[in-house]
């Protein structure tokens, strides 16, 4: 069973059913008990850092992930999710994450081409680092579907893939049984599919 957490922040349902169209028993809660009870956890978010921190440390949630990572469950969390794994965020001054991953999350405006917009917006490609479990099933050059401001930097050891928007930004990040994906997989179609296959095998 794989447990999307349920902490007022994430696109919650689209992620579900994409869980359940590949046959995977997919439960939405923010009850302590039923996360400690799932196979495997997904972390979404959207919106900002410090506020989905906030509402994460509501009834001690926060704990409760890493808890569960320390003992060894596979844990994804996805874009603004994924940014809460790491050590700390400068979205609106500076706000502790989870320190489950080593580095910041820093906003992209100041390293991108000025003709380039923020939020990036749209589908990019994928240029992966080996060929790592969670990409399996997909090819390097694979498009999925971003939407960010901001991404996680001074992270070069855990990074499994990056892609290319102007610079090279994170994408993909892995430290143990803790990865984290930039762009939304329950959005990326087959591609995107093909990744949470591969994250229920885990």
């Amino acid at each position: 069973m794989t447990v999307i957490i349920d902490y007022g922040v994430g696109n919650l349902f689209s992620l579900q059913s994409s869980l359940k169209r590949l046959g995977e028993t997919a439960v939405v809660s923010g009850d302590a008990d039923v996360i400690r009870g799932a196979d495997r956890l997904i972390l979404p978010g959207v919106g900002a850092f410090r506020d989905a921190r906030e509402k994460l440390a509501k009834n001690a949630l926060d704990k409760v992930v890493c808890e569960a990572s320390y003992k060894g469950k596979p844990l994804m969390g996805i874009c603004l999710g994924m940014q809460l794994l790491f050590s700390r965020s400068f979205e609106f001054g500076e706000t502790p994450g989870l320190g489950l991953i080593e580095g910041d999350v820093r906003p992209i405006a100041p390293l991108l081409p000025k003709e380039l917009k923020v939020p990036h917006i749209g589908w990019n490609s994928l240029k992966m680092r080996g060929k790592p479990e969670i990409f399996k099933y997909v090819e390097d050059g694979d498009f999925v579907y971003f939407v960010h401001s901001f991404a996680a930097m001074n992270c070069e050891e855990s990074i499994l893939a990056t892609t290319d928007y102007g610079v090279g930004l994170t994408a993909a990040v892995q430290r143990g049984n803790v990865l984290g994906m930039q762009f939304h997989p329950e959005k990326s179609g087959d591609t995107g599919l093909r990744i949470l296959k591969a994250f229920c095998e885990m």
